[in-house]
């Protein structure tokens, strides 16, 4: 007699048990789902600790996607390049805007509405530029071709000097031929030539230099004008219970930076004087040359006036020892004047940056971007040492 009972299916699954697991069973229970035919059925759950390319379920459409987004991160790369040169004129003069914007807001204080200020300012610094170019071009162009068709006898009477004798007897008679080698290398037109790249080239560089000096002038009357609308669309990112906390710290590192570039700015313009009338005082040619040479090397604080006072007094040696060891024994005083009276007078309002990070600073931005890329880098040192002051160590100071 044959049993009136439901046999059990192929693999021991009763006919009587649900083809499908009750959701309200729990997840797991829920994502084992069996067909009809018994040896097919689908489990969610297989896909749980397998790698990431083991569970696609078209790798032919992952790898295109994948293809696609490496090609557009590189189409990027190659554009970011391109404008890279527009990058640095926004950025440089966004940093001038920033160093402008204090004397608007002193003016500011002073009942000078902003329009009114801002066209101050530009109209000062034209009047400055024009009468620099008119005073003090001519000269310093007559200096800079003074200096480069007196190289033969300036190594000449460097070598008819004592301190030339002192030093053969310490190197050698080889020392003479070194230094008739190195006047004849330098006094070559072609060597010049080579080093410039070429006439052509200097002069496409000279207009490459003027044009983007006039798109930074004309960048930097808009950020200035537009700072502080600039400032308010900033704000709209942030949450709005965080806008006053977020405002306040990007008030404090606009006018931290602002205050740094001016500061910067002050202290160069002391370092030109200051070498200008040592060079006067102790008889030592191109006073003009080397004043403007002070000032473009010493706008870059710490690093700067020590490398000046390096390249100025091995000038002077060519000149007169003596008159190079009064002028390296005074311009040194200086530093020390500057480093402990000065700078803290005029940076009074700026975030104070450890001498170690200006160092590391200027030696990335100057490997990254050159001169540029290390007056910027100390300002945007002293922007993230600010964010992470106000961030970071206030969140770690929460945590008792």
């Amino acid at each position: 007699m044959t049993d009136p009972s439901p046999s059990p299916r192929a693999g021991g699954t009763d006919d009587s048990m649900p083809l499908a697991a009750d959701p309200a069973a729990g997840t797991d229970a829920a994502a084992v789902v069996v067909s009809d035919h018994p040896a097919t059925f689908t489990l969610a759950d297989n896909q749980q600790g397998r790698p990431f390319w083991a569970r696609l379920d078209n790798p032919f459409a992952a790898g295109l996607l994948l293809t696609l987004g490496g090609l557009v991160a590189l189409l990027l790369g190659i554009a970011l390049t391109n404008i890279s040169t527009i990058l640095v004129y926004i950025g440089l003069a966004m940093f001038a805007a920033l160093g402008l914007d204090p004397v608007v807001k002193w003016l500011g204080r002073h009942g000078v509405k902003r329009g009114w200020a801002i066209a101050i300012i530009f109209l000062t610094g034209a009047i400055l530029g024009i009468g620099l170019m008119l005073l003090v071009v001519p000269t310093l162009v007559a200096q800079i071709g003074q200096f480069v068709t007196g190289i033969p006898d300036t190594i000449d009477n460097f070598q008819k000097s004592d301190f030339f004798k002192w030093l053969e007897g310490i190197f050698g008679t080889g020392l003479n031929s070194l230094v008739t080698d190195a006047e004849k290398w330098v006094t070559d037109p072609a060597n010049i030539a080579a080093i410039s790249g070429g006439l052509l080239k200097v002069g496409a560089g000279i207009a490459t230099a003027i044009s983007g000096g006039l798109i930074i002038v004309v960048l930097t009357l808009y950020f200035v004008a537009s700072l502080p609308g600039i400032k308010d669309s900033l704000m709209q990112f942030a949450p709005a219970r965080r806008r006053p906390g977020v405002r306040a710290m990007t008030d404090q590192i606009t006018d931290s930076v602002g205050g740094y570039l001016m500061g910067m700015v002050i202290l160069a313009f002391f370092n030109s004087v200051v070498a200008t009338l040592l060079h006067l005082v102790l008889g030592l040619p191109y006073p003009l040359l080397m004043g403007v040479l002070a000032f473009s090397i010493t706008i870059i604080p710490l690093i700067g006036p020590v490398l000046y006072w390096i390249v100025a007094t091995v000038i002077a040696l060519f000149t007169s020892p003596l008159a190079a060891l009064i002028f390296a024994i005074c311009y040194l005083i200086y530093i020390q004047i500057e480093a402990y009276v000065l700078t803290p007078k005029v940076m009074n309002k700026a975030i104070e940056i450890p001498g170690s990070l200006v160092v590391i600073g200027a030696l990335i931005g100057g490997t990254l971007l050159g001169f540029i890329g290390a007056l910027v880098a100390i300002p945007v040192t002293a922007s993230i040492l600010l964010i992470i002051k106000q961030v970071f160590f206030k969140k770690q100071d929460a945590k008792v």
